[in-house]
């Protein structure tokens, strides 16, 4: 791991494809395995493991790299093919199996990365420790100087089960004609689940058109939104032929959503408005999301978490134990979780405790249909709270713990005063500080500003709130220019 420059974190690993070495991703399988062994949650004896992977140019090679390292454990590594990250974590969870997705998810595509499930649930933080002590012993001669393996490896046959498993949660939950009237654009770029996305909504009765597919790898992020992304939408939308347009990121597990007007949704206001059409008594959410939770009324137990799926999984799983019966959780990226059955007309939506688009883009629509508004008036209808989010590019992370470690004396008027030298030019007063994740400020005005490095990137990122979008964008871009000064 260390001589590697492939970082381990509850993301999986991740790292440049060319560090990503058959020998490297062969090491953090054995790894990851082993320790599911250890902890008694399989046994060899032909046990399977499920790999799927995306559609970047180093993926197949390290699907094949992972299936070789199950199977040499002793493992029946079953190649899922390339579909949506929540496909392969379904397919885990219902078979009780551990399950592998090869994906960067949104980085661009001369990195790569490895995410791990187990049998049931996400790897938690709290499983970091021991999968990282693992002894993984390697035969040498498997391998060239290059670290790739001296003999080619015979690929699996491809099983389709787990991705039309996926495509079948959603179709047998909702009515055969549930979208009918609406007239949705899919937006494929090289998203992995672009083809499931057009059956989806096709088959529960929606008009749609597949838009701006692309064979090479667009790295869209649901997050950071690119500019020429924004621009697509609002020159489809002009079109006057789409109620919405949908999409998601290389991995498919995060999704985007516009308003008719071509205006993608922030993904915390998009998790909103699916936990209200669930019903949720309990949401989990990170301290970097959207306070139009807490000010909507509508969520009798709200739980703020630090960024990232595994803490807001541990915060669900905690809500379900303390009693609620329809917990979710979502993030600012688009992410959406959901920790329980779901039952509607004897028919029910089974918990899928991991990241999926699929649920968050039905339940918008399916809101908007049954209040008989657009998906403008239903975001509309939220409190006037904003968030915008960016991030500065090969920003060193030795960089980023010099800025945080500024403002953390250990005296929060010397803090307070430190932060407003910097940024009360562009938000004034500092009213109060949270560290739970980063550094989260709210200023007397209850204007937001958040700063975070990334966890899985060389990355800044910054978050803002405010009470317009145009506000939020500009507290962003100023606070990003003041950091990268």
């Amino acid at each position: 791991m260390a001589k590697s420059g492939v970082a381990f974190g509850t993301s999986g690993a991740r790292g440049l494809a060319t560090a990503m070495t058959d020998q490297v991703c062969y090491a953090y399988t054995k790894g990851f395995l082993q320790y599911l062994e250890s902890i008694g949650e399989i046994k060899r004896a032909g046990e399977r493991v499920a790999v799927g992977g995306d559609f970047r140019p180093s993926t197949s090679r390290v699907m094949a790299a992972v299936c070789r390292a199950a199977d040499d454990l002793g493992y029946r590594a079953v190649n899922c093919g390339k579909i949506p990250s929540p496909a392969v974590a379904l397919f885990g969870f219902e078979n009780k199996i551990p399950s592998i997705m090869v994906t960067g998810s949104h980085i661009p595509d001369d990195r790569n990365g490895i995410k791990f499930n187990k049998c049931g649930g996400e790897v938690l933080k709290s499983d970091e420790r021991g999968m990282s002590s693992q002894i993984v012993e390697l035969d040498d001669a498997m391998f060239g100087a290059d670290g790739n393996f001296a003999r080619p490896t015979v690929p699996h046959d491809v099983s389709p089960v787990a991705g039309e498993n996926y495509a079948m949660r959603y179709l047998n939950f909702f009515a055969h004609d549930a979208l009918r009237g609406l007239r949705i654009g899919v937006y494929q770029h090289s998203a992995v689940g672009r083809d499931v996305l057009v059956k989806i909504f096709s088959h529960l009765g929606a008009e749609v058109t597949a838009l701006g597919r692309s064979e090479k790898f667009i790295p869209v992020d649901t997050e950071a939104i690119r500019p020429e992304d924004v621009q697509l939408a609002h020159d489809w939308a002009a079109t006057g032929k789409f109620d919405a347009l949908v999409s998601a990121d290389g991995d498919s597990d995060r999704p985007l959503v516009s308003d008719e007007h071509g205006n993608w949704l922030r993904g915390d206001v998009a998790g909103i408005l699916c936990a209200i059409f669930l019903q949720a008594d309990s949401i989990s959410t990170p301290v970097s999301c959207n306070t139009a939770a807490e000010k909507c009324g509508w969520f009798r137990d709200i739980r703020r978490t630090r960024i990232g799926s595994p803490f807001v999984v541990a915060s669900m799983i905690q809500a379900s134990i303390d009693g609620a019966k329809r917990v979710v959780g979502y993030e600012a990226n688009g992410g959406f979780l959901l920790n329980s059955d779901i039952e509607r007309d004897g028919r029910f939506l089974r918990a899928l405790p991991t990241r999926d688009a699929v649920i968050v883009m039905l339940g918008i629509l399916l809101l908007a249909k049954a209040q008989k508004k657009t998906v403008s008036q239903l975001a509309a209808a939220l409190p006037a709270r904003f968030t915008a989010s960016d991030r500065l590019k090969n920003f060193p992370t030795e960089s980023s713990v010099a800025i945080l470690a500024k403002f953390n004396s250990g005296s929060d008027a010397t803090d307070k005063s430190e932060i407003e030298k910097m940024f009360g030019s562009i938000c004034g007063n500092v009213s109060t500080l949270n560290r739970i994740d980063g550094l989260r400020l709210t200023f007397a005005n209850e204007e937001i500003i958040h700063l975070r490095p990334s966890g899985n990137a060389p990355e800044f990122r910054c978050y803002a709130e405010a009470k317009s979008d145009e506000r939020a964008r500009e507290i962003t871009a100023n606070a990003l220019a003041k950091i990268a000064g």
